[in-house]
């Protein structure tokens, strides 16, 4: 018995040296983005060949990890399948990764709107999971933790999507792959990286925040909570920056009610965290992302802090490969800053990516965006972005459109639509300035595109 003893430890050596690590997402039931040339990666002794077979090609890639112990091998996927296997060798270890399919994969963060889920008692998730049972469709949660320091691995893996997998899983990216699932017909894969109640530093590289002067200022000003983390990059170490190099489509982003405070920076620090994920990725992939939605934030009526924020999240519109949800009429109460019908949310996001991303034909796909005005004498014409079809109202007169002239004074305004225009004016209002429509913090205005995507609300001035 000593000798068996004696000759496992002279094993154990060998074994070590030999074994590789990979990141937790590469294992079973994980999925690849198609057509590409995706990255595969893992950790080892250094200098050390590993060999990395796909079974969709048998084709035998030799990389030799750095003399940081990393390899990077480059799989190149087909069209959407599976399931395949991938097999991984180094010295004496092997490795067989199953139930591998080729798709798409989409990466969905933000804050509480984002993760709300069944768990949250919403009833759309609860009625969907006892048919959530779909292996095309592949989850992976991400935990809740947040560090300091860079990190280059999660803790969790992927799932197929079942009753019990989607228990606890963000509607909204459950939604969104379903519908994508659906239109495509091949697989897809969300990763839900989400935390309620986080600004958007704390998914913003603390570098890109330090380099700005207003952003680190702003960044300093929230207080440490219980529930979630405040500082800067907190949560792009531990949350996104592990999945850098892991090919995807895209990304969903559903946040903003926790940096009201700090509304007037939104657009530098979103446009900010944008452009950091693409270059930590290495390609502008697109971005799609939800508007705030109404909510009562008590603001002083001078200081519409909720609108304020609308208006910065527009203005990141300016970026390449965006697109911008608009939700007024999703919102059953003003008081829940949570609005419960994220399957609405979920179906305009992934429209805007069937359009854009997936070439499908479709007219009047984004809700209107404000563009330009034109003061016509007693009269403003109003030009929108998005929009090719006609503008309807739903009720008898648009709600919350407002005019002033160079008093600042705003009263209620009337109107007349012209095709895709909209023209504002009163009869008391001799020499016009200015034009708002739902431009406060509860606005459910209903002013819509000819497909009922609501306008998002605009003002003209800067007053």
């Amino acid at each position: 018995m000593n000798k068996i003893i004696a000759f496992v430890f002279v094993l154990i050596p060998v074994i070590v040296k030999s074994q590789i690590n990979l990141p937790s997402f590469f294992t079973d039931n994980m999925i690849l983005q198609r057509n590409s040339e995706v990255n595969f990666w893992g950790w080892g002794n250094r200098g050390g060949e590993v060999t990395v077979i796909p079974s969709w090609s048998n084709e035998v890639i030799k990389v030799k990890s750095t003399a940081h112990g990393r390899f990077n091998a480059k799989l190149k996927t087909p069209e959407a399948g599976g399931p395949y296997e991938i097999t991984i060798t180094f010295g004496q270890y092997k490795k067989v990764i199953k139930n591998i399919l080729i798709g798409e994969v989409w990466l969905c963060s933000g804050q509480s709107n984002m993760q709300l889920n069944s768990n949250d008692k919403l009833k759309e998730m609860i009625d969907e999971l006892p048919d959530a049972m779909n292996p095309q469709i592949r989850l992976l949660q991400v935990s809740h933790i947040a560090s300091l320091n860079q990190q280059d691995n999660i803790f969790d893996s992927w799932k197929e999507c079942n009753s019990e997998t989607a228990k606890g899983f963000s509607a909204i990216a459950y939604f969104i792959a379903k519908q994508l699932n659906g239109e495509l017909n091949v697989p897809v894969g969300v990763i839900n990286s989400s935390w309620g109640g986080t600004t958007a530093e704390v998914w913003t590289p603390e570098s890109i925040i330090n380099a700005d002067e207003e952003l680190s200022k702003n960044a300093k000003k929230y207080k440490p909570g219980i529930a979630r983390p405040h500082e800067a990059g907190a949560l792009w170490n531990s949350m996104i920056r592990p999945f850098v190099g892991y090919n995807i489509a895209g990304a969903f982003w559903y946040q903003g009610e926790a940096n009201i405070s700090q509304y007037s920076s939104y657009h530098k620090l979103f446009s900010a965290l944008i452009k950091s994920w693409r270059n930590a990725w290495g390609y502008e992939f697109p971005f799609y992302y939800v508007q705030i939605a109404p909510y009562d934030y008590k603001s002083k009526p001078e200081e519409q802090r909720g609108a304020l924020l609308r208006e910065q999240q527009t203005q990141t519109l300016s970026l390449p490969k965006t697109g911008m949800v608009v939700v007024t009429d999703l919102v059953p109460d003003i008081k829940d800053i949570h609005p419960t019908r994220k399957k609405d949310v979920a179906q305009r996001l992934a429209s805007i990516a069937l359009t854009e991303v997936y070439h499908k034909d479709a007219v009047d796909y984004k809700s209107p965006v404000y563009k330009i005005h034109k003061v016509e004498g007693n009269k403003i014409v109003i030009d929108f972005d998005y929009v090719q079809g006609k503008l309807q109202v739903k009720g008898k007169e648009i709600t919350d459109l407002f005019i002033a002239d160079d008093s600042k004074n705003f009263v209620p305004a009337s109107y007349k639509i012209d095709k895709n225009k909209l023209v504002v004016f009163n009869k008391d209002v001799k020499k016009p300035v200015a034009v708002r429509f739902g431009f406060t913090d509860i606005s459910i205005p209903n002013l819509y595109n000819d497909k009922g995507l609501p306008v998002s609300p605009f003002r003209t001035d800067h007053w």
